[in-house]
């Protein structure tokens, strides 16, 4: 009797090559294929907050030589170009009034983070740039202005992380008004945004004319008076500057008290919250994407990604050696208030699958523990793996940041409102 291990000797009727050829020519066999497999997998957003020297507050201390470079825009600059290596959605530049918490190892002070952004615009391509800026104590027309500017220069990658202050120390370097209950400033913010959207768009797509034979550069019907009369805000407008590549850039707003989460789901585009486990992030998603829907807004137009603060080491035992000196310099105990890994690359790999696959989450905004390790693991270990799982991309789909969210592009109230 013929031996059942024994490889044939030939292959009857066609070889492998011809049957790739005969697939290449019936389209019909790959819908076969695609029927057999399922319906396509979820797609991850991922971004990494490259804010200070990481999460850990220590970690300019464990760092050696990178120490002196905190506040250099070449490190920031290399610290892109490894993100947008990655293909990640987008790299977040935090900013507030206030230096941070008060203690013998944290680093102090901060850049500004629109400047950062504007800087590193013309020096990245395809990765997104958000940018926080404070509605408290920042005129809504400087907002609009500086996120536009940053979206121009990067030819459509700018994102708006919308952010409030409650606190005496930023009041104080203002002198303008006392601090504010979060309520209040969650109030404030709200009409910051659409005090900011119509100021985006003042001017429409084709208001630039640049007729050089009659010397007109715009067309004046084109652009317009926002008139915008609120509770804390009156503005008159048009904005001074031109109509962004993305006409309204992303807007991404921290969910972090029952005020924000609200917010978001009725002006955010991009919505950060924190959850430690599964089920507290599909609760989160879950309720956001209510609120966008009581609002009369589409829920599928909404990215929820929950923070993760990431220390990745080749092992478990090493992830958590690191952890151990983090803490040891600044003397105190992790605890985010969200997920933290502590882990190897699979393992968060993993993380990300499941909760992606389960409508957990649309994504995560990493935190990485120190910027240069932490990042370069996530980039090199993390993100393969997640292609290889076939749940994050590997080019960007576009040269927008919404393309990179699948983000339709806003038409123009104004215009639209005429026609």
């Amino acid at each position: 009797m013929p031996d059942s291990n024994l490889t044939p000797l030939f292959t009857p009727a066609s070889s492998s090559a011809e049957q790739q050829d005969d697939r290449s020519t019936d389209p019909s066999l790959d819908a076969l294929d695609d029927l057999l497999d399922g319906p396509p997998r979820r797609s991850a957003h991922l971004g990494v907050d490259l804010s200070d020297a990481g999460a850990r507050a220590g970690a300019w201390r464990a760092v050696g030589s990178e120490s002196p470079r905190l506040f250099d825009g070449q490190r920031l600059q290399e610290l892109v170009a490894t993100a947008q290596r990655g293909v990640l959605d987008f790299a977040l530049f935090d900013d507030t009034f206030s230096l941070q918490p008060t203690r013998n190892t944290t680093l102090r002070g901060r850049l500004d983070a629109a400047l950062v952004a504007s800087r590193l615009a013309p020096r990245s391509a395809g990765i997104g740039l958000v940018a926080t800026v404070d509605t408290t104590h920042t005129e809504p027309f400087h907002v609009s202005k500086a996120i536009a500017t940053v979206d121009h220069v990067s030819a459509g990658r700018a994102a708006w992380q919308v952010g409030w202050s409650t606190t005496e120390s930023g009041a104080a370097l203002f002198g303008r008004k006392g601090a504010q209950d979060t309520t209040d400033a969650v109030a404030e913010a709200e009409e910051a945004i659409e005090v900011v959207s119509r100021l985006w768009d003042s001017w429409e797509d084709d208001a630039e004319i640049r007729d050089v034979a009659s010397g007109r550069f715009v067309d004046r019907d084109k652009l317009h008076y926002v008139d915008y009369d609120g509770v804390r805000f009156a503005v008159k407008g048009p904005s001074i500057t031109p109509r962004s590549p993305q006409a309204q850039p992303p807007v991404v707003v921290r969910g972090d008290s029952a005020e924000a989460l609200a917010l978001a789901g009725r002006r955010a585009d991009v919505v950060r919250v924190r959850a430690t486990t599964l089920d507290g992030a599909r609760a989160l998603r879950d309720q956001v994407r209510a609120a966008a829907a009581e609002a009369g807004r589409n829920p599928d137009d909404l990215r929820v990604l929950v923070d993760v603060y990431a220390v990745i080491g080749q092992d478990r035992a090493s992830a958590q050696a690191r952890l151990d000196l983090l803490e040891g310099l600044e003397g105190i105990t992790w605890d985010t208030g969200s997920l933290t890994h502590v882990g190897t690359a699979r393992d968060l790999a993993e993380v990300v699958e499941e909760w992606v696959e389960a409508g957990a989450a649309d994504g995560f905004t990493i935190r990485p523990s120190s910027l240069r390790t932490d990042l370069d693991a996530l980039v090199d270990d993390v993100v393969p793996l997640l292609q290889e799982a076939g749940v994050f991309r590997s080019t960007y789909p576009g040269s927008t940041l919404r393309d990179t969210l699948g983000l339709a592009r806003p038409a123009n109230r104004y215009a639209a409102a005429i026609a």
